[in-house]
């Protein structure tokens, strides 16, 4: 899996504010900090152990951290570095940073993240900009239906990038709606997005809504599960395994949502969907099995891996 970006500051381990002392005397200084927690990561195998460091820090401090690197000097009291401690041992154990700080960022926003959901990552950006080039009016009406939802990231986004969509997102984890709703809430669109627990489209059943979306949307699970054991321990240990694992070829998912999506979609609406490494052969031929869809597009991520599937009704 690819390294996660850092965010900015949050507050979830955090139930107060916690004063920086001037003196030197109060403490060891932010500098010398960085340093020991920098070393502790490394020694704990962490690739990225200083901005690790000091992302934990700007988070307990509730600085950013370009106030960190230019405030070496300054001392932290006792209740700060306590907090710094147990983030910092948290972290060796491999617990992801964003479930320590408690936030990600996606498409320019801060959305909330804990072991409930999957963290949000940068290559799944790529499902936003499609959706972007797909729907041209950004102001005018549109009606998405976002699978898999888990934090949110996607329907959250659509939303806020288009005024006048309206958004049906689905996940099988009551727990993960429940993050889902709150970043929905957090950026102002929940009047927009409907949130519904259950399996791919079985909750939609109850609506006659055949032929009526612009968009279906999806990051759905796709890791093989014989690969559960490859993937790192931040993965492999603290994500939801329901949120990972697709079954034992890996595309159990996708095949589904693509067999399923033409009943909902309008004539030229589009699935997008990310899908695994080595999977888009499979994935263009399931779909072309349909007969349902024009010649599906294969958009590549920045890593030069076949990322995106954008296959519109025929």
């Amino acid at each position: 899996m690819k390294p996660y970006r850092i965010s900015g500051c949050g507050s979830r381990i955090l139930d107060s504010k916690f004063k920086i002392q001037n003196s030197k005397t109060a403490g060891l200084s932010v500098a010398d900090t960085v340093n020991s927690a920098t070393l502790q990561l490394s020694e704990a195998g962490i690739a990225n152990a200083r901005l690790d460091a000091e992302a934990l820090l700007s988070h307990v401090l509730r600085k950013n951290r370009a106030w960190i690197i230019t405030h070496g000097e300054n001392s932290l009291d006792d209740a700060s570095s306590a907090i710094f401690r147990d983030a910092i041992g948290r972290r060796t154990k491999r617990e992801p940073l964003q479930y320590i700080i408690g936030n990600q960022e996606f498409w320019g926003l801060e959305f909330m993240v804990t072991p409930d959901v999957l963290i949000p990552r940068p290559e799944t950006e790529f499902i936003i900009e499609a959706a972007l080039a797909t729907i041209e009016d950004r102001i005018g009406p549109a009606r998405i239906i976002d699978l898999c939802t888990g934090s949110g990231c996607i329907a959250v986004s659509l939303a806020k990038e288009l005024s006048g969509a309206h958004v049906l997102a689905i996940d099988t984890s009551a727990r993960a709606l429940l993050v889902a709703k709150k970043n929905a809430a957090n950026h102002g669109v929940s009047d927009r997005i409907r949130f519904f627990e259950g399996d791919l489209f079985e909750p939609l059943k109850q609506f006659d809504m055949p032929g009526q979306m612009d968009l279906i949307v999806s990051n759905p699970p796709y890791v093989r599960a014989d690969e559960l054991d490859t993937l790192q321990p931040e993965v492999r240990d603290f994500e939801p395994e329901m949120a990972l694992i697709a079954g034992p070829e890996g595309t159990e998912l996708a095949k589904r949502i693509i067999q399923l999506a033409p009943k909902y979609l309008k004539k030229n609406g589009a699935l997008i969907m990310e899908m695994g490494l080595g999977q888009a052969a499979a994935l263009r031929n399931i779909a072309g099995k349909t007969g349902a869809y024009t010649a599906p597009e294969i958009i590549k991520d920045l890593a030069g891996i076949e990322r995106i599937m954008v296959a519109r009704k025929a």
